[in-house]
């Protein structure tokens, strides 16, 4: 697996994939400069070394030239993150792109304008990335939110490049990261695995069920497991069509000896809504009109008792509907049991949109070990699937 270190990159322009798709407010302030601080790290390696840097990268869902999409409402953000003033061309191909790429010196930054201006970006154009993979000498793939999509920028571009390109700091954490899990894992290893449907978790379990140790299931996907087994589950979320999925799965974790741990007890709500009654009842007796949005106190007892015995946890979904305050405390709980436990020494891993939004929104980002920063992507690793912008660097 080839890395910064394995190149010398004094006077090369190093073309960097990143992914600065970041929120922008009514202003066109950047609101959540997150992703664009975890491209730093590679970005300041390679000009410490005395090369430039062309980053590319897109903003949102643009269908054409669209001026709320132009990364130059980025630029002031970027430069004051790198702390280094960043140069930017309102193309990213073409000859002014190509002009601004030749005069750049070693320690410059140049920002190139939203790659999905250009609808060839996202079709994969072999024409396209090849204009792309002109502008540099060094290809770097930083970006592992879009490491699963076979795009110019992200797959089709490395082929200009057979033996100069690499991961970027940030890519190659991901990796070790997942594959610490997936891969080289301590035992007893835990997965955390919240959200609303089964179905979308559904090739997850099936992938890791030979890795893990124990799983803890929780959020909406906890009732289709629960009426499956026969249990009351009121007005609470459930896929109907999933139930013999649910048994399935019950089944293939006895068959390899993983232990399967469910809600025992939930806050039930007789309305989805903060301000709504609550009762704390039996997972299997939610009487009708109410519905479980939390996990229970018990349930979070016997989570906490199988967190504090894990050396290595994956998290990824929320416990309840973390974004009501009243529903909050299950998946405030198991980020304190993960912090807790990663302090005494296991590896934790946290990925997916709403688990690190809520790692994020509850101050616990910094007590676990990596917080990864793709979430489709990681999904898809999980799966056990090879991502196109991975497999095209190690090609």
């Amino acid at each position: 697996m080839k890395t910064l270190n394995d190149f010398n990159f004094a006077t090369k322009k190093a073309i960097i994939r990143v992914d600065f798709n970041v929120p922008l407010d009514e202003n066109f302030n950047v609101t959540d400069a997150t992703r664009i601080e975890a491209a730093k790290p590679t970005i300041d390696a390679i000009l410490a070394q005395g090369g430039s840097v062309i980053l590319m990268s897109h903003l949102g869902r643009p269908s054409g030239v669209e001026e709320k999409y132009s990364l130059k409402h980025i630029l002031k953000t970027t430069s004051e993150v790198l702390g280094v003033p960043v140069q930017f061309v309102s193309n990213c191909i073409g000859q002014e792109a190509k002009n601004a790429a030749e005069k750049l010196q070693p320690g410059e930054v140049l920002l190139l304008e939203n790659l999905r201006f250009h609808s060839e970006e996202e079709a994969g154009d072999v024409a396209f990335a090849k204009e792309l993979a002109s502008l540099g000498d060094i290809y770097v793939n930083d970006a592992f939110g879009t490491a699963h999509r076979a795009h110019a920028s992200t797959t089709i571009i490395a082929q200009f490049f057979p033996t100069e390109k690499c991961f970027g700091l940030l890519l190659a954490k991901e990796i070790e990261s997942l594959n610490k899990v997936l891969k080289n894992s301590e035992k007893p290893v835990t997965a955390v695995l919240g959200g609303s449907k089964v179905s979308s978790k559904i090739t997850v379990i099936e992938n890791i069920l030979d890795k893990v140790d124990h799983m803890i299931i929780g959020g909406g996907m906890t009732f289709t497991f629960v009426k499956a087994l026969g249990g009351k589950i009121g007005d609470s979320i459930c896929e109907d069509d999933k139930l013999e999925l649910a048994l399935e799965i019950l089944r293939l974790a006895k068959e390899k000896g993983v232990q399967i741990h469910i809600p025992v007890d939930v806050v039930a709500a007789n309305d989805f809504s903060n301000t709504a009654d609550t009762q704390i009842v039996d997972v299997k007796e939610i009487p009708d009109g109410w519905q479980g949005l939390d996990a229970g106190p018990k349930s979070l007892e016997n989570f906490k008792k199988v967190i504090m015995d894990s050396k290595t946890i994956l998290w990824n979904g929320p416990l309840g509907v973390f974004e009501m305050e009243s529903f909050a405390n299950g998946t405030i709980a198991l980020g304190n049991f993960i912090a807790e436990s990663t302090a005494n020494g296991a590896f934790s891993l946290v990925g997916g949109g709403d688990s690190v939004a809520a790692v994020k929104q509850f101050g616990l980002e910094d007590k676990m070990s990596y917080v990864s920063t793709g979430g489709g992507a990681m999904l898809e690793m999980l799966e056990g699937r090879v991502l196109p912008g991975i497999a095209a660097i190690l090609d």
